[in-house]
């Protein structure tokens, strides 16, 4: 993972969430150049900081790290939402019968 990472993440996900880097330092109550000094790589949070951020944006330290996997699992869940309870059932058992082929050949 290279130092930008971090910085770049957080505006993607500041973007979506559709807040300002004044407005995020503020709710994590710091001065207002706090999220800028990471976003542009000039400082980096400490570890208690970037917990906060992470819990800032409702997500786990894994999610903030994988961004493509919690993205496929969201378009997943959209799909899911327009499925009836039958189609549901059925997608389930065929997850199920996945996973466990999957340990079979573990």
């Amino acid at each position: 993972m290279n130092v930008s990472f971090i910085g770049e993440r957080i505006t993607e996900l500041r973007l979506k969430k559709n807040v300002s880097e004044y407005q995020m330092s503020y709710d994590l109550g710091h001065n207002k150049n706090y999220i800028r000094a990471i976003t542009s790589g000039r400082s980096l949070p400490s570890v208690t900081g970037l917990f906060n951020i992470i819990e800032y944006f409702g997500l786990t330290p894994s999610e903030f790290f994988d961004n493509e996997r919690p993205q496929m699992i969201r378009k997943a869940m959209e799909y899911m939402e327009q499925l009836d309870e039958e189609d549901m059932v059925i997608l389930l058992n065929i997850m199920q019968l996945i996973c466990q082929k999957r340990k079979q050949s573990d």
